[in-house]
């Protein structure tokens, strides 16, 4: 695999990955909701940003084309994601219409994105690695909204890993890291004992070094 996607690079884990993967020889094609914040990272060569919002379908459709450009994508990281209010609300109390963009950016988006690549990832035997969480699979109060999207997600990938068998389909857990939406979920408190995102992404390499049947990962196993 030589040419991978990944949404949500300005910042966190996105932009750790991409480090990551241009260091090991990909092109990789990011994106960024802020194109001033993606353009003020200044990625090294091998990183093609192109800012837009992953919710777009015409952003959607330019990741696909730039990526064609480099040969077609043959990696698929959904990362893009939004906590949703913060401090989080009970859902008693979760506003309708910020759950459902919670569920848009984290559910509907990479669905949309990941339909776009499927005919040249299967092609190419490529991979989509959709980004999840514990919160996913745990019943965490005050994390309905977030919780319950990340739920339906990997449920997406695993029936998408079942209906897709010339595609690898991973639905990964990278656990609690140091980054901007970690800090959202925890207002005012101290996160400095979390591990920056830079610290799982040899693990994501060794991932995609092997390529292990589809199904759900725990990062810190890899």
């Amino acid at each position: 695999m030589t040419t991978a996607i990944i949404t949500g690079a300005s910042r966190g884990l996105g932009r750790a990955l991409t480090g990551g993967l241009a260091r090991a020889g990909w092109n990789v094609i990011v994106d960024g909701r802020d194109g001033a914040a993606l353009a003020a990272v200044g990625f090294g060569p091998g990183v093609v940003p192109v800012s837009g919002d992953v919710t777009d379908p015409a952003h959607r459709a330019a990741l696909i084309d730039v990526a064609d450009r480099y040969g077609g994508a043959d990696l698929l990281v959904n990362n893009a994601g939004i906590l949703g209010p913060s401090p989080q609300p009970r859902l008693a109390d979760y506003p309708a219409e910020a759950l459902r963009e919670v569920y848009e950016v984290n559910v509907h988006a990479p669905l949309a994105l990941t339909q776009l690549a499927l005919p040249g990832l299967r092609k190419r035997g490529g991979a989509v690695l959709n980004l999840t969480s514990d919160a996913a699979i745990e019943a965490y109060a005050g994390w309905g909204g977030y919780g319950s999207a990340k739920a339906a997600l990997e449920q997406l990938s695993r029936i998408l890993a079942a209906e897709e068998p010339d595609v690898r389909v991973w639905w990964a857990d990278p656990g609690d890291l140091r980054t901007r939406m970690h800090q959202e979920a925890f207002p005012g408190e101290d996160i400095s004992d979390r591990p920056e995102p830079e610290s799982v992404v040899p693990s994501f390499l060794r991932l995609l070094a092997a390529r292990p049947e589809s199904g759900r990962v725990r990062v810190a196993q890899w």
